[in-house]
């Protein structure tokens, strides 16, 4: 579900410009420009930093609070591993597949087989090593936000209710096999020049006859666009899921930012429902700011158990399943995330937890950026619009002496096997 941002960053508070501002509990946020959060790595900088033991995190609190969401994404990161293409991913920051895959499989057994947090804690000391995130300043620090899968009215046929299309992936679309990356348009003579933007792709209907299926209205396709997936009620009463297949290589821009910047919306109340709102009143002029983001997303549908997919091709997982750029970052392995969310109520919570590193996102660039997978529906909306905080991010990696003690074993992949305990 490779995703892009939606609201602006603006605000320099760990709250931001993102809280849910209508609730009285929140701090209002101060319309300035913050940090560059998306700042790219300096050249011959590491994304990761190995941490001496006095450094590390509270691993022992992230392993009290495990629970089956948990494990499943560590099941599904250890079955991505076994495919020959996850191999094509790595080396990344001086890791390789061997040991990102033992790492996995040997943090799976110490979530499911330590019977304590002293155990757990004793067994993670002598075989792993801790790396933190350098973040976007060079000193850990990472912005914290989140997405979610919206569920939307669509239909499969171009009706007077619904005219704006969700497209499939054109032929002519190139993008990195190794990294993902988009790379632009191959040309007939086999150039490849940068894609049509958004406006030149809506304006002349360029992909007319590709269409998937069609939404009510531009910010409902512009949701789904933003988000990645969705899980769309056709007219039958059926249900359809879609997600990621492919966008263009054209430059993101937030449209709350545009929004704000043309007086569309109050600084201090930028969410998505405050969004919405404004698209209710002035439909046409929200319409024309979508341009400003040139990125365009293609779509696919994807069987319901498949669904909703992230970048490494099986379903992410709510509260437990990361967005980071993985051109800086190895994909697939196990995380601690220690930051804050908010509450339906919008109180902040403390959030410090195990994630797996399983998607992407357009808006995720660079170690100073990740996205947290909020949920399906209505209620993952709210606490995903309202998600902007800063925070720490750390990776979890064997030893190299215990790679080949957790390397995987012919025919065993449960998160059940006990390897090496």
């Amino acid at each position: 579900m490779k995703h892009y941002l939606l609201i602006a960053v603006f605000a320099v508070s760990l709250l931001g410009l993102l809280g849910c501002q209508t609730d009285p509990a929140v701090e209002p946020a101060t319309f300035v420009i913050g940090p560059d959060y998306s700042r790219p790595l300096p050249d011959g900088m590491p994304a990761i930093r190995k941490l001496d033991r006095r450094d590390w995190p509270d691993l022992a609190h992230a392993f009290e609070t495990r629970d089956p969401l948990l494990l499943d994404a560590v099941d599904r990161s250890v079955l991505w591993f076994t495919k020959p293409s996850s191999k094509t991913h790595f080396p990344v920051q001086s890791i390789s597949h061997a040991q990102s895959q033992s790492s996995v499989i040997g943090m799976q057994d110490l979530l499911n087989n330590a019977p304590d947090r002293r155990a757990f804690m004793a067994d993670l000391e002598r075989m792993f090593d801790v790396y933190e995130s350098v973040g976007y300043n060079g000193e850990g620090v990472v912005l914290y936000t989140g997405y979610y899968s919206p569920v939307l009215n669509a239909s499969l046929k171009r009706t007077g209710a619904f005219q704006y299309p969700l497209y499939t992936r054109p032929d002519d679309l190139v993008t990195d096999e190794k990294t993902g990356r988009p790379l632009g348009r191959r040309t007939a003579n086999g150039d490849i020049v940068p894609y049509y933007t958004r406006g030149e792709i809506e304006s002349r209907n360029m992909f007319e006859g590709s269409e998937l299926v069609w939404l009510p209205d531009a910010m409902s396709a512009y949701i789904v666009h933003v988000n990645g997936s969705a899980k769309l009620r056709l007219r039958d009463g059926s249900a359809m899921y879609v997600g990621y297949a492919g966008k263009t290589d054209r430059p993101y821009a937030s449209l709350g930012r545009a929004m704000v910047e043309a007086q569309l919306l109050d600084p201090n109340r930028v969410s998505l429902s405050e969004m919405k709102k404004a698209f209710a009143r002035e439909p046409e002029s929200v319409r024309q700011l979508m341009h400003a983001n040139q990125s365009y997303v293609f779509f696919q549908q994807y069987p319901q158990g498949n669904w909703p997919a992230g970048s490494l091709g099986f379903p992410v997982t709510r509260e437990r399943s990361l967005a980071t750029d993985k051109s800086v970052y190895p994909r697939g392995g196990l995380i601690l995330v220690d930051t804050e969310t908010l509450t339906m109520t919008g109180a902040k919570r403390r959030f410090s937890q195990f994630m797996l590193d399983q998607d992407t996102g357009g808006a995720i660039k660079a170690p100073g950026r990740a996205d947290i997978f909020m949920g399906i529906g209505p209620t993952a909306e709210i606490v995903a619009g309202g998600q902007y905080a800063e925070g720490r991010l750390y990776y979890v990696f064997l030893k190299p002496e215990y790679i080949d003690l957790y390397a995987p074993q012919p025919g065993v992949t449960t998160a059940t096997a006990n390897f090496g305990r």
